[in-house]
């Protein structure tokens, strides 16, 4: 199933229409042989000349690096097949925003150390309960967080107070050892089916929550052991901005969010959920069936994705793959969804109507697919006017941006 909400268009994963768009407008470009004219679709307000944003990430690098970090933490499933129901992930762009993965006594510990940035993920073997933000008690669930510091020393000093932190919370707390993996720092409760981990690794802390449905020490321990194997494994590849260039980082080398379709390019910077450039895990960490979605990511040959402002574009290896991206999207949408007849004057384009399963406080009515070379764009709206606007927009965009 692929979730689709306001906040992110892929929300994380996707970021649709009726009937046809057409008329004519003054839309910058060039037609290429075997290609529409652009110039003659009705795009409404939105800009869609080729553009570029400001690379200046300002204050915001620590956050643009929290962002990179989306590939550094482990999707659930790849720890362990079962886990495919992904809960989602977050940037943690300071310590007052990380105690909400740690104890709350760790705030004053993470700010002593000088916590750069962090990144956090969950997935379970099941899905939450509806209504609900916490797994079922019988599911199994981990969590995976990382925390980048300044340097190898911060990182490790920050694991031992973390741990002596987190076990004086409850006198109950008794600590357990790992042979896999023995400088790690564990710690549980006696008849409580979780376990709680730390482990510094170069700049990093590793902090692991493990649910099962039993408690188990043993148990709890191998399932420490291997999700620590796994995130060490997706740690390692890697690689981190150096502490003294996070300040330099470019919002968008790859001129990725300047295809995005927004309505007013001014006033943007780095952020998670409304301007931001992902990878794979990210997408994963969203996902209902995390293997299947990743076999579509490999089919497609999927790269990377950019948000801005509930529009999103998805880049692939090559042209082969957008339509197959667009098919997966529109499969996995779900049973709140129902296909509608995409408009004639725009290209393989595919789209979506919320019907009256869908919730639309939280669903937007309309989001359509719009695939273009290795591209996919994807656009939603509430009003069937502007997303007729919309997905013509999206199309010249991207078109006019090669």
């Amino acid at each position: 199933m692929l979730r689709t909400t306001r906040r992110g268009v892929f929300t994380a994963l996707v970021a649709l229409l009726a009937a046809g768009v057409s008329g004519c407008s003054s839309v910058a470009g060039t037609p290429v042989a075997a290609e529409i004219d652009v110039r003659t679709l009705a795009v409404g307000d939105f800009p869609v000349d080729r553009f570029t944003y400001s690379q200046d990430a300002g204050d915001h690098g620590p956050m643009l690096e929290g962002i990179r970090m989306s590939e550094a933490v482990v999707a659930s499933s790849q720890v362990d097949p079962s886990l495919k129901f992904g809960r989602g992930s977050k940037v943690l762009p300071d310590a007052e925003t990380a105690v909400d993965f740690l104890a709350n006594v760790s705030e004053p510990i993470l700010r002593n150390r000088r916590m750069v940035v962090g990144y956090a993920a969950s997935g379970a073997d099941r899905d939450d309960p509806e209504g609900r933000t916490r797994p079922n008690p019988d599911a199994t669930a981990i969590t995976v967080v990382a925390l980048r510091f300044p340097d190898t020393d911060s990182a490790g000093k920050a694991a031992a107070e973390l741990e002596a932190a987190d076990i004086g919370v409850s006198p109950d707390n008794r600590k357990l050892k790992s042979t896999e993996h023995p400088d790690a720092l564990l710690h549980w409760r006696p008849g409580i089916a979780n376990i709680g981990a730390f482990l510094a690794h170069e700049q990093f802390v590793i902090s692991l929550f493990v649910q099962r449905p039993k408690a188990d020490s043993d148990d709890l321990v191998a399932w420490v052991d291997k999700t620590l194997t796994a995130q060490l494994a997706q740690l390692d590849r890697f690689v981190p901005t150096p502490t003294a260039d996070i300040a330099d980082l470019r919002v968008d080398p790859e001129n990725l969010l300047a295809r995005v379709v927004v309505a007013d390019r001014e006033g943007h910077e780095p952020d998670p959920d409304q301007f931001a450039v992902y990878g794979r895990n990210y997408l994963l960490n969203s996902a209902d069936d995390q293997p299947d979605r990743a076999r579509l990511f490999d089919e497609a040959g999927f790269e990377r994705t950019a948000y801005a402002d509930g529009s999103s574009v998805a880049r692939v290896r090559d042209p082969a793959g957008a339509p197959i991206l667009v098919d997966g999207f529109i499969e996995s949408a779900g049973p709140a969804y129902d296909p509608l007849p995409a408009p004639v004057d725009v290209p393989g384009v595919k789209c979506l109507q919320l019907n009256d399963s869908g919730d639309p406080e939280r669903q937007y009515r309309y989001r359509c697919f719009v695939p273009y070379k290795r591209y996919v764009g994807v656009v939603s709206s509430d009003s069937e006017a502007e997303i007729r606007e919309k997905t013509a927009a999206q199309y010249a965009l991207l078109a006019n941006s090669l």
